[in-house]
């Protein structure tokens, strides 16, 4: 029994040395010394933005242009966006797909603050910022109320039913992120180039993209009585009381745009489209008849790439023509020009420049409009002019002009004496074209001011009122019933019709 007894302790013994040997030194040894444990700003950084601009090109591509009138779907079936009619499942996608990538901006300003690391760096923390208020400017523009304050805390706090916050207080919030982020990027602390796909590493560009954007939420809330004084006041104060602090883009070279160079990650979202998919739109009548009557270079034949014009239209036996947006469904309109498909040799589908964020034509169009309505000092004809200009040039850098003489012929050149509307009328349908491709802009711009006026076919919907922003994803629902209902009590009934904060009077 003693030698049975003895055997049991030994083994007992020999089990634990072989344990703590087993386990002593676990961590490093299974640790590979050339990985990182966790992801660093310049890894996320470009991943983050692709994803970003792949969402806002999808959603542009079939929310946006059936909505503004560039293109038209062609089809008799329910849930058509060109008739102001769209299933509530559309909402999912740019909703899920932005808040997602917002969590990997959170992480590159929380990896890049933490001082007692070797990767602080306040140029990531300045970037984060700019891009959160970018992404966040979105979904709330879209959507109205949304999480705020609350979201993206899953991973770290386990909050999972986030609080619905109101648009002026997400907007308020913001203009302090674009603060913070203004004076963390003049500091100008350097990056790894490689990881930013939008300026290649120069600071001084992200800072004059912060401001940018800064103006165009300025303007955007600038029509909110409670609020319009505010917004003039900083508006005026960052073109001229303090323009020195806050320089803003001044070239096409310093437009925010992601460029895709076709090298994996950086290959063209609308890619991924099946070519018949992507031919099916057509163009739209308003869309493209203004493009003709005004011979409008982008539509040239002669100066664009290989003899096809530079925004990749096809033309209908010889001529650029388009199918009126809102048709009754039994009109069965002939579709005639549509978008290139990316087996021609200039499609949107592989456009290098098609990753729009926010570019100098638009910087010129928001000043024009300030100078128009009295908050600025310079001349609303100068920054109108270089809009259409820079508008033109961003697609055709080889365009000379005149920009005066291409804006006579077209009939469009400024009239001091003509009305406010009028006015508004003329940078707003110019304004338009400059933000083809920039993710939902146009439908942003087009419900704060009614500009440029819109025909209206007989098959709409919705009574004939532009939709006024996107539902709830319906999971939302189920997912997070408390705040939901709050958010409607808030805001008004979780339909298509009920405005945003910044488009009530």
């Amino acid at each position: 029994m003693k030698q049975t007894l003895n055997k049991i302790v030994f083994l007992l013994t020999m089990f634990s040395l072989a344990l703590t040997s087993c386990t002593k030194d676990f961590q490093e040894i299974n640790t590979d010394p050339n990985d990182i444990p966790a992801a660093l700003p310049q890894q996320l950084l470009a991943p983050a933005l692709v994803g970003t601009l792949t969402y806002n090109m999808t959603r542009n591509r079939n929310f946006n242009n059936e909505l503004m009138q560039v293109s038209v779907n062609m089809s008799d079936a329910d849930g058509q966006v060109f008739r102001y009619d769209f299933r509530a499942t559309l909402s999912d996608y740019l909703y899920n797909g932005l808040y997602s990538e917002l969590t990997n901006f959170k992480d590159i300003y929380k990896i890049a603050a933490d001082t007692t690391g070797s990767n602080f760096n306040k140029s990531y923390m300045g970037i984060s910022l700019v891009c959160q208020s970018w992404i966040y400017s979105i979904l709330t523009d879209t959507y109205g109320d949304i999480p705020y304050f609350q979201s993206n805390k899953g991973k770290d706090s386990l909050l999972f039913e986030p609080t619905f916050d109101r648009q002026k207080d997400i907007y308020f919030d913001i203009f302090k992120k674009l603060e913070e982020a203004n004076l963390l990027l003049k500091e100008n602390t350097a990056i790894n180039g490689a990881s930013d796909p939008v300026y290649g590493g120069n600071i001084k560009k992200w800072q004059k993209f912060a401001n940018s954007l800064y103006l165009r939420l300025l303007l955007r809330v600038s029509g909110k009585a409670e609020v319009s004084d505010l917004a003039k006041a900083k508006i005026r104060d960052i073109v001229e009381t303090n323009a020195a602090t806050y320089p803003i883009i001044s070239s096409n070279t310093e437009s925010a745009i992601l460029r895709w160079n076709g090298t994996a990650p950086y290959i063209n979202p609308l890619m991924a489209v099946r070519e018949q998919d992507y031919r099916q739109p057509a163009v739209a009548s308003f869309f493209i008849n203004n493009l003709v009557d005004w011979n409008d270079p982008r539509i040239n034949t002669s100066l664009g790439a290989n003899g096809i014009n530079r925004w990749g239209i096809a033309p209908y036996l010889g001529a650029f023509e388009g199918v009126p947006s809102g048709y009754a469904p039994a009109d069965n309109p002939i579709k005639k020009s549509w978008f290139y498909s990316n087996t021609s040799a200039i499609s949107m589908q592989k456009d290098t420049i098609a990753g729009m964020m926010l570019n100098y034509a638009e910087v010129n169009f928001i000043l024009a409009e300030a100078a128009a309505k009295g908050w600025i000092g310079s001349s609303a004809e100068t920054y109108y002019n270089k809009g259409v200009e820079t508008s033109i040039t961003q697609w055709l850098p080889t365009w000379t002009g005149p920009v005066t003489q291409y804006l006579i012929d077209a009939d469009m050149q400024w009239n001091a004496s003509a009305s406010l509307d009028e006015k508004m009328e003329k940078i707003h349908l110019q304004k338009y074209y400059a933000l083809f491709m920039t993710d939902m802009q146009q439908w942003f711009e087009y419900r704060r001011t009614g500009h440029p006026v819109l025909p209206k076919g007989s098959g709409l919907r919705n009574g004939g009122v532009m939709p006024a922003r996107m539902v709830y994803p319906v999971y939302v629902q189920s997912t997070n019933p408390s705040n939901y209902k709050i958010a409607v009590a808030n805001q008004g009934a979780d339909i298509i019709s009920t405005q945003v904060w910044w488009q009530k009077p």
